[in-house]
């Protein structure tokens, strides 16, 4: 939360690595395909907060670079 939101207000990701956030936002998706499977609501909930961190990070990488 805290990178998601330093990112956000100083509108620069230039500490943020491109290409460990796409590993993680697909490692991430891949634990919330699996939580889902097994139908776990901890790790369902527990990887959709992440994903939408992760997520919100990587989209303002991309955006301001």
């Amino acid at each position: 939360m805290p990178q998601a939101w330093l990112t956000w207000r100083c509108k620069r990701a230039e500490g943020v690595s491109l290409g460990m956030y796409l590993i993680l936002v697909s490692g991430v998706l891949m634990w919330l395909l699996y939580g889902l499977m097994l139908g776990a609501l901890p790790v369902i909930i527990a990887n959709i907060v992440t994903l939408i961190l992760a997520s919100f990070i990587l989209v303002m990488k991309l955006l301001y670079k």
